[in-house]
């Protein structure tokens, strides 16, 4: 091995605390960014599916699923029926409470930086976000190709909202390393508090 490898080696090894503060900040950054768009009426709306055929958050809504196939707003689009539907249906108020709390979640986490304790709610509500958005992928069918005549349609053929959501599979896992990472800061810091409480009491 020479030099060169050997020291991009031990640079590598050396920044990970630094790694890990980086992926709670980029946790920081797309739960802040996605959960502020759930203000917009079109991200409200492009939530419904996922919402509506959840057996975990479906009661949040007052109408049954698949009646939103019928009230669809495409982005940038602005149809009033659709529009007052949707406020029926509490489309809106859900989506503020969800932003709200994934921002939420995501400024736990970034918190981590500073209070591990903090860090390790903030991570296990990452992966415990991850798990339920992880579970439209059997509970929506949007989430795969419709069958219009082609040849590819539903499991495994992802749509492109299904494409989405397994990509929260890496928010678990990043969710699980900054957790782990402050489990081990909180053990490191009750190792610390009491090596110091036994050398006071024996002297």
């Amino acid at each position: 091995m020479n030099d060169n490898v050997q020291q991009l080696l031990h640079s590598l090894a050396n920044a990970q605390r630094y790694f890990v503060h980086f992926t709670r900040i980029s946790i920081f950054i797309v739960m802040a960014w996605i959960g502020g768009l759930k203000a917009f009426q079109y991200e409200a709306d492009g939530i419904v599916p996922f919402v509506a055929n959840s057996p975990l958050m479906s009661f949040f809504y007052t109408k049954d699923a698949p009646e939103y196939q019928q009230y669809k707003n495409k982005e940038g689009e602005v149809v009033p029926k659709n529009i007052a539907w949707h406020q029926e249906n509490g489309t809106y108020i859900f989506s503020y409470v969800l932003g709200a709390v994934i921002i939420a979640i995501g400024l736990l986490t970034l918190l981590g930086i500073y209070n591990a304790k903090i860090g390790l709610l903030g991570g296990l509500l990452t992966v415990g976000m991850s798990v339920v958005t992880l579970s439209f992928l059997i509970t929506t069918p949007e989430v795969y190709v419709p069958d219009l005549g082609g040849p590819e349609h539903g499991f495994p053929y992802l749509s492109g909202s299904g494409r989405l959501v397994l990509k929260d599979i890496i928010m678990m896992a990043a969710g699980l390393v900054v957790a782990a990472d402050a489990a081990t800061r909180i053990l490191e810091e009750r190792n610390t508090e009491l090596a110091t409480y036994e050398v006071q009491h024996v002297s």
